[in-house]
C-alpha cells in the first residue's frame, strides 16, 4: 500500500490533536454523498489497491485517517430518495408512507408531525440547524390556479399548472430546520429550481421560472435524463457544489461567530448525473483532471468536504465537531473510469440500484478531534439510519419509543466506551426493482418483491465470510442443506416487517456521555 502524501498526515494529525473543550452539546455535521461507492474515496482505494487513486480525494482522505471508518457500513437501501427517508428519521423505508420511495417533487412528504427527523432532534437539544443540498422527499406547492396543492406530474413537454415560486410546506423548514438552501431532486431535476427558506432563489439577477427544457435550457446538457419541467432559466449544474459549499461555510461561520452549537445536514448531489463539473473550485482545477466527467466529480466532492471542514478549522469549531461522512447508495458503473482503474464499489459485486454489496455498501466514517481514536476501524455493521439515534446522544436529545425505531445509537462504539452491542441482524432494501435484503451475522439473504409488497421470493443466499463478492457461482439459494436458513430467514424479515416492532434497541440520552468535557 502507498503511504499517504506528508499533507495529508499532517491534516490528519491536525485534526486528531485538536483539543477537546466543551460546553454544552457539540455541533454535528452530518455529510451524505450521492451515488458514491467505497471505491470512489482515494483512501479506500488505496486500503485495496495498493495504489494511487485515478480522482484523488485529499480531504475526504484525511477525514477517514481522522478518525473511526467502517468495513461493513451500508445505506438503507440502494437508492437515494429511499435512503433519505431513512437516514433522516432513523426509520427503515416500510413505515413510511412510500415504502420504496417519493419518486416525485410534488409527492407528499413521507414525514409526520411525530417522526424525529434529524433537524427535530438537534432542535430540542438546543442546536441551530441548517439543511443544505438534495432533498427528494417531496413536498408542498401550489396550484397555479391557486386551488390547493398540485399533486400532478414533475415532468412533461408542456408548462405544468404548478406555482413553484415557494415550497409551502414538507420541506426541510417542516422538519426542524431552521435555516434551508434546498434542491428538491438535486441536480437531476425536475425541478430545476433551489430553494432558500422556503422561497424561490433566482440563480442570477435576470432569473425568470420557466418550462426548462433542452431548447430553453442555457445548455441542453442542464437537462437530466429525467426529463423537462419547471425550472430557473438559469439553472447551471455546474455552479451547484461550490454554490451550496459557500453556503454551508457560512452557516458554520455565522453560527460560531454567535457562539451557538449547530447541526449542518449536507446532502450534496454529487456526484449524480448529470456529471457537469465546475472548471476550477476554490483555485484547484476541476473540468477534465480525470478520465471522466463522473470522475471530476468527485474532486467536485472532495472540495466542498474541503470547504466545510475549512469553515470548522477557520471558525475554531472543528475540535468540538462530531462530522459523518457517509453516501446514500453505492457508486455508478463507470466503464471509461473502470478502464484508467477506477472501481466505485471497491471491487464488490453491483452498482447502484442493485441488491448487491456494491449497491449499498458504502464508505462511513466519524470524526471528532480529542473523542474519537484517529486511524480507528470497526468491523460493526452499520447504516446510515443509525446517524439519528448517535447524533440524538451526542448533543442529549431523547427520543421516543416510536421513533427513530430502526436506528442504532454508536455513540459508545465511537467513544471506546465498554458495553457497546451492536446488531447481529440488519435490514436493507435494494433498487427499484423492489428486491428486500436481511442479513443475519454472515448470512444475507436477497428476496424479490413487488410494489404492493405480496410477493416474497428468496432470490438469493450468500455467506458473505466465505463469499464476499457475492459471485453468482457461490448463491446458495437452492442449496438443499440451506432450505431450512432461507426459511428462517424470510420468516423473520416477514415477521420485523408485518408486526412493526423496532429493530434496535432505544436511546437513553441520560445514560450516554457525549456532552461531557
Amino acid at each position: 500500500m502507498n503511504r499517504p502524501s506528508l499533507c495529508l498526515a499532517a491534516l490528519a494529525c491536525l485534526l486528531a490533536a485538536a483539543p477537546t473543550v466543551m460546553a454544552g452539546p457539540p455541533n454535528v455535521v452530518f455529510i451524505m454523498a450521492d451515488d458514491v461507492g467505497l471505491g470512489d474515496i482515494g483512501y479506500y482505494h488505496r486500503q485495496r489497491t495498493g495504489k494511487a487513486p485515478v480522482a484523488p480525494t485529499p480531504n475526504l482522505d484525511s477525514l477517514a485517517a481522522a478518525g473511526m471508518r467502517f468495513s461493513d457500513a451500508h445505506s438503507s437501501t440502494a437508492l437515494c430518495s429511499p435512503t433519505r427517508y431513512c437516514a433522516m428519521s432513523g426509520n427503515l423505508n416500510y413505515r413510511s408512507n412510500a415504502p420504496w420511495g417519493v419518486w416525485g417533487s410534488f409527492r407528499p412528504t413521507p414525514f409526520t408531525d411525530t417522526d424525529a427527523t434529524l433537524g427535530r432532534i438537534a432542535q430540542s437539544a438546543g442546536l441551530t440547524t441548517a439543511f443544505i443540498g438534495k432533498w427528494h422527499l417531496g413536498g408542498d406547492f401550489g396550484r397555479a390556479d391557486g386551488k390547493g396543492i398540485y399533486r400532478g406530474a414533475d415532468r412533461g413537454d408542456k408548462p405544468l399548472g404548478v406555482d413553484v415560486s415557494k415550497m409551502i410546506a414538507g420541506g426541510p423548514p417542516s422538519t426542524g430546520f431552521d435555516y434551508s438552501y434546498t434542491l428538491p431532486c438535486g441536480i437531476q431535476g425536475p425541478l430545476y429550481v433551489a430553494y432558500e427558506n422556503g422561497a424561490w432563489s433566482p440563480f442570477a439577477a435576470d432569473s425568470r421560472i420557466i418550462h426548462f427544457s433542452a431548447k430553453s435550457a442555457g445548455d441542453p446538457a442542464y437537462v437530466s435524463d429525467k426529463g423537462p419541467g419547471m425550472g430557473d432559466s438559469r439553472w447551471d449544474p455546474s455552479r451547484v457544489g461550490p454554490m451550496i459549499a459557500a453556503k454551508a461555510a457560512a452557516f458554520i461561520e455565522n453560527s460560531a461567530a454567535e457562539e451557538k452549537p449547530f447541526f449542518l445536514c449536507y446532502w450534496t448531489p454529487a456526484v449524480h448525473l448529470p456529471h457537469l463539473p465546475p472548471a476550477q473550485f476554490d483555485g484547484r482545477k476541476v473540468r477534465g483532471e480525470t478520465p471522466t466527467r463522473h470522475l471530476d466529480m468527485l474532486i467536485d466532492l472532495d472540495q466542498q468536504v474541503g470547504k466545510i471542514v475549512g469553515a470548522l478549522r477557520g471558525s475554531d469549531v472543528l475540535d468540538n465537531t462530531l462530522l459523518i461522512f457517509s453516501s446514500d447508495n453505492g457508486g455508478l458503473n463507470d466503464a471509461r473510469g473502470q478502464a484508467a482503474g477506477h472501481d466505485s464499489s471497491g471491487g464488490y459485486r453491483g452498482f447502484k440500484n442493485q441488491p448487491y454489496e456494491g449497491g449499498h455498501r458504502v464508505p462511513f466514517f466519524a470524526v471528532w478531534p480529542g473523542k474519537i481514536e484517529p486511524g480507528s476501524r470497526s468491523d460493526e455493521p452499520v447504516a446510515v439510519h443509525d446517524v439519528a439515534a448517535t447524533m440524538a446522544a451526542a448533543v442529549g436529545a431523547p427520543l421516543g419509543p416510536q421513533q427513530a425505531q430502526d436506528s442504532y445509537n454508536l455513540l459508545p462504539l465511537l467513544l471506546g466506551q465498554a458495553g457497546f452491542v451492536g446488531r447481529d441482524e440488519l435490514l436493507l432494501q435494494g433498487g427499484s426493482q423492489h428486491e428486500v435484503i436481511y442479513r443475519r451475522g454472515d448470512w444475507k439473504l436477497i428476496v424479490q418483491s413487488n410494489r404492493p409488497a405480496t410477493q416474497w421470493r428468496p432470490a438469493a443466499l450468500f455467506n458473505l465470510a466465505q463469499s464476499p463478492l457475492e459471485a453468482e457461482g457461490e448463491n446458495l439459494i437452492d442449496d438443499p442443506e440451506q432450505a431450512a436458513r432461507v426459511k428462517s430467514m424470510l420468516q423473520r424479515y416477514r415477521q420485523l416487517r408485518s408486526s412493526g416492532e423496532r429493530t434496535a434497541p432505544p436511546t437513553h440520552p441520560e445514560t450516554t456521555t457525549g456532552k461531557a468535557g
